[in-house]
């Protein structure tokens, strides 16, 4: 018998007329059209199944059974014999351009990990918190890249609670974070301890002094983050410490802001160092308290690193105690 006679055998659908298979929806149809659509695609583009089983270098008759079941999943005819040639029917037309298009996005998918997985140019997803925005992080980046120039960052710059959110889902490589999550999913490295300060406006009645007690605000109104940043638990767990509830006035998401409104003598604030000193406030040490906080590296326990990303974490890690860009003394 010949492969024509053959195909001619394997392709007389008593499968197709008798309807699909199986009731199947959602994700089940992916599962069992996926392995199929490649194979689709070859008889299609040759219009010829001796051809096409050559191409994919597997045994004619086993892609000719591969096409009757999924003529009889489908419920469909797709081929129709013309001689020894096959020809697409309109149905088969249609799906052929489905299956184009989603053997496409796949192979666009491959080349994207592929990319991002390359030693010199790969990618890296990192986030941080939006204090260490303006100079931490273009810091960093800055020093890694030049031994890195090539490597491509995608950056996510938000609050501590989201951010983690967004790592354990496996949308970040690995963060910058505070306070340091105790989560047994994540892995997380503490870099460094950065100093915070009462920020009071210049008029303020203690604004003369170069450090005060916190409990000396505690009839102050606060401006504060919002609930859910690492910073807002920070100033209330030093608030209880010190034994007040913060009175707050407003609440906002970046701490420059948070800044601008005391500035404009709308209460007072805990907050890091600026990157560049503001006019209009006075920023003061605190006694009694350790008014610190600490800033550590995480990511999921497991995960398995591109070379990209091993790079910049071994990078990170290596700035341990020396990961702010202007080293501050060490917390009272």
């Amino acid at each position: 018998m010949t492969g024509d006679a053959v195909e001619e055998n394997l392709l007389t659908p008593d499968g197709p007329s008798a309807g699909p298979s199986a009731e199947l929806s959602g994700d089940a149809w992916a599962t069992v059209l996926a392995p199929r659509l490649a194979q689709f695609a070859a008889v299609a583009r040759h219009e010829h199944m001796t051809r096409a089983a050559r191409q994919l270098g597997m045994p004619q008759s086993t892609l000719s059974r591969a096409m009757a079941r999924l003529e009889a999943d489908l419920g469909v005819t797709l081929f129709a014999r013309q001689g020894r040639t096959l020809r697409l029917t309109r149905a088969g037309t249609t799906f052929r351009r489905a299956a184009e298009r989603a053997l496409a996005e796949v192979d666009r998918a491959a080349e994207s990990v592929r990319l991002d997985a390359d030693p010199g140019s790969g990618r890296v997803a990192f986030g941080f918190l939006h204090t260490l925005g303006p100079e931490t992080v273009p810091s960093l980046l800055r020093a890694f890249r030049a031994e890195h120039p090539r490597v491509r960052f995608q950056l996510v710059q938000t609050y501590g609670e989201a951010m983690l959110a967004k790592l354990r889902a496996g949308g970040l490589d690995m963060c910058l974070t505070s306070p340091l999550p105790d989560d047994p999913a994540l892995v997380v490295r503490r870099l460094d301890e950065q100093r915070l300060r009462l920020v009071v406006p210049v008029g303020h009645r203690l604004a003369g002094r170069k450090r005060v007690r916190l409990a000396e605000v505690a009839d102050d109104a606060f401006v504060t983050l919002e609930p859910g940043y690492g910073l807002r638990r920070i100033t209330d767990a030093l608030c209880a410490e010190a034994g007040f509830t913060p009175r707050v006035a407003f609440e906002g998401e970046e701490a420059e802001t948070l800044r601008g409104l005391v500035a404009a003598g709308l209460g007072v604030a805990l907050l890091p160092p600026p990157a560049v000193a503001r006019p209009g406030v006075r920023e003061l040490g605190l006694t009694g308290v350790r008014a610190a906080r600490e800033i550590g590296l995480a990511w999921l326990d497991g995960q398995q690193d591109t070379p990209p990303v091993a790079a910049f974490k071994r990078f990170l890690l290596s700035r341990k105690d020396h990961l702010l860009p202007r080293a501050e003394p060490p917390a009272p």
